[in-house]
């Protein structure tokens, strides 16, 4: 038996072959692709027609066999491995509903290879949409959940040691605000990927005289791939949107990280309710954050998969490749998949988070991260210097830690002790500024500075990222309108060509 698909092969493909490679291969492939290879094969042919390449009778054939097999659907076509991949498959039933005449004119002036590119950019295109949904979702819940609880006052740590206070909406804002970047840089990756690879034929373009900016605005592309070798070569808009859905990923396991230790009992500044939590087959007194380490592990996936993909490409030639085309962008295909799941349950995470106030002010209050705060009392009332004053709150917190005593028990006395020790002289700090700089409420709301921690501040903050997530998510749906009107005019002109049959 020879070939289905080359009369230079003379041998079928070995059973090996088909079984683990291209089986896998076509069931893997032609679901997703089906409908990018209708548009694609729709568009090539208005094209040629347009040009003069393919005449009414046949491209008006080609365009009732094209729509018929559109309104069939994929399960239509029978798959077949010996004809090796999705486009083959597609072709052979093609060819079996107009003819083999007509159905194997459409291949003319382009190549698997820039069919292949643009299907990578089509599906590349949704998937980066649909991401920025995703993305946009999680990060309205974290803006929410800063107004919600800009007041609620809670310990900033660094080191996982107790810093200055802070509030739990400030939290969160800040969230919302590296999402953002994270939405910035998927963008970016949309407008590097808005370019039509179509008619760069293998690597060399064609001699045919077709018109490649017909093709792309029929695709929803703003323009064409300049140059042909480029265009069949390259996947770098998948890197670039794969890196920024890892740093994305990066950015949920932190917080996820915040939140896995914040919720146990140990610090017991959160709550997730039963909805996001698993249980112990053996004990049961056990309810774990099950959602928090599914997120966590799901970066180091993805992680992974930007390296497999770069690590593919390393080596493969710059030019058309299977591992180059294929294997680097099955791994752009997974980390999409599991971002959006994971952007959802983040979203969900956030959205179900309930902070427990009462301990937030507790821990605030004993556990010393207001000391910033009297260090710098003592530089404004007492004139020090301020290493001066870090020196000597730095020895009061160290006499209360050795008599247990918390943060919102210091006394003036204690800090003239420390202060005659350091200096050979008392500070006289009254015990109302100390009790105010102790104070994690009052410590918050001085904090004006742009930036900063006070609600008035923060509720400033939520008010701009609201106004810029709306931004976005118009740049997002006026992508989706521009994609939804460029493939109306598709359908539209391919109906038009296809009334032209005799």
């Amino acid at each position: 038996m020879e070939s289905k698909v080359s009369r230079r092969l003379k041998e079928a493909i070995a059973p090996e072959v088909l079984e683990y490679m291209f089986l896998p291969r076509l069931n893997r492939e032609f679901t997703n692709n089906f409908g990018h290879l209708t548009d694609i094969n729709q568009a090539h042919l208005l094209m040629l027609h347009s040009v003069g390449l393919m005449p009414t009778t046949t491209s008006a054939a080609l365009a009732s066999a094209l729509i018929q097999m559109e309104d069939e659907g994929m399960d239509a076509v029978p798959l077949d491995a010996r004809r090796e991949e999705a486009y083959f498959n597609y072709e052979a039933r093609l060819m079996d509903i107009a003819g083999r005449d007509a159905g194997g004119r459409l291949h003319m002036a382009r190549s698997r290879n820039d069919i292949g590119a643009t299907v990578d950019r089509m599906r590349t295109r949704a998937l980066a949409l649909d991401v920025l949904d995703a993305m946009g979702a999680a990060a309205h819940a974290a803006i929410e959940g800063a107004d919600r609880y800009a007041d609620v006052v809670m310990p900033g740590y660094t080191h996982m040691q107790a810093a200055q206070p802070i509030t739990y909406g400030f939290y969160l804002s800040a969230v919302a605000d590296a999402l953002g970047r994270d939405m910035a840089r998927v963008r970016q990756g949309l407008a590097a990927l808005d370019a039509c690879p179509l008619g760069a034929g293998a690597l060399a373009g064609t001699a045919f005289p077709i018109r490649r900016e017909a093709v792309a605005q029929w695709l929803g592309f703003s323009g064409v791939v300049d140059n042909a070798l480029d265009a069949v070569a390259s996947r770098d808009f998948a890197w670039q949107l794969m890196s920024a859905l890892t740093i994305n990923a990066v950015t949920w396991s932190r917080v996820a990280q915040d939140f896995y230790i914040w919720s146990t009992p140990e610090f017991g500044l959160l709550e997730f309710p039963d909805r996001v939590a698993s249980t112990s087959s053996i004990m049961p007194q056990k309810k774990n954050p099950a959602v928090l380490e599914h997120l966590k592990g799901k970066a180091s996936h993805l992680i992974g998969l930007l390296t497999a993909s770069l690590a593919t490409v390393k080596g493969c030639n710059f030019t058309h490749t299977g591992d180059g085309s294929r294997e680097s962008m099955r791994s752009f295909y997974e980390a999409a998949d599991e971002s959006r799941r994971s952007l959802a349950l983040f979203r969900l995470v956030l959205e179900s988070v309930v902070p427990k106030p009462d301990a937030m002010a507790r821990h605030a209050r004993r556990n010393f991260s207001t000391a910033t705060d009297l260090a710098d009392a003592l530089v404004r009332e007492a004139g020090l210097s301020f290493r001066d004053a870090h020196h000597i709150v730095g020895a009061v917190v160290r006499d209360a830690l050795d008599q247990q005593v918390p943060a919102d028990e210091i006394t003036s006395a204690m800090i003239d002790r420390a202060a005659l020790d350091q200096l050979g002289r008392a500070v006289h700090l009254s015990d109302d500024t100390v009790r105010n700089c102790l104070d994690p409420e009052r410590n918050v709301a001085a904090r004006t500075a742009t930036g900063g921690p006070a609600p008035t501040v923060v509720r400033g903050r939520i008010d701009a990222q609201r106004q810029q997530l709306q931004a976005v998510m118009s740049e997002v749906a006026t992508w989706r309108q521009r994609l939804a009107a460029a493939r109306d005019t598709l359908k539209r002109d391919i109906r038009a060509l296809a009334a032209r049959q005799a």
